[in-house]
């Protein structure tokens, strides 16, 4: 028995917020597949979804100032957390970016990106389901590792082909942030899982 209580609400805070990216990651797919106004009404959701994210985080800063024992260091917590709140952030600007430039049609590109970013949201989903289980992650942090790599290709392969056959240097300007925004995000998933594993290497 415990002679002081552990918080563990943590953990379930974490796997909130992970089915938060991973709403947001469908519906920004969704958007990529939309147009006009569906994809605005797309947008919107998403929005909703990072202020409720930003109440998370909030509630979790909170909870550690007033928490004596927690699962883990507070440092991590903190880590986590702020790493989180960076993919639903970008998430959201990516959803914005779509919006913005009014890409018509959405090139396949973007959703190849967004079919990426969800995969990398479903597997950080899965780790911190396991996390509030005790159970391994190791898989699903290996997994968000190996997608942001694909995005890396991704974005190489898509810039190099976007100056060679792209004419209009305002598409260029546009589809190249559009680009780097989405593989920023997967970048912000992978930050996600190293905090992950080193979190398991210091608590093995």
């Amino acid at each position: 028995m415990r002679l002081l209580p552990r918080e563990e609400k943590f953990y379930a805070s974490f796997l909130d917020q992970a089915k938060l990216i991973c709403q947001a990651a469908t519906l920004l797919l969704e958007a990529s597949r939309s147009e006009g106004p569906h994809m605005t009404t797309v947008v919107i959701k998403i929005q909703t979804l990072e202020q409720q994210g930003d109440e998370l985080i909030h509630d979790i800063s909170t909870r550690l100032n007033q928490t004596f024992i927690t699962p883990l260091d507070p440092e991590d917590i903190h880590s986590i957390a702020s790493h989180l709140d960076d993919v639903l952030d970008d998430i959201e600007e990516a959803a914005h970016c779509l919006i913005a430039y009014r890409l018509d049609p959405v090139p396949p590109t973007v959703k190849e990106f967004c079919e990426i970013i969800l995969s990398c949201a479903e597997a950080l989903q899965k780790a911190f389901a396991a996390l509030s289980k005790d159970q391994p992650m190791l898989e699903d942090c290996i997994e968000v590792n190996r997608l942001e790599h694909v995005a890396d290709e991704l974005l190489r392969s898509a810039v190099a082909d976007l100056f060679a056959t792209e004419k209009d240097p305002i598409a260029i300007i546009k589809l190249k942030e559009i680009y780097e925004v989405l593989e920023e995000t997967t970048d912000f998933c992978e930050d996600v899982a190293d905090v992950l594993q080193s979190v398991m290497m210091k608590n093995s």
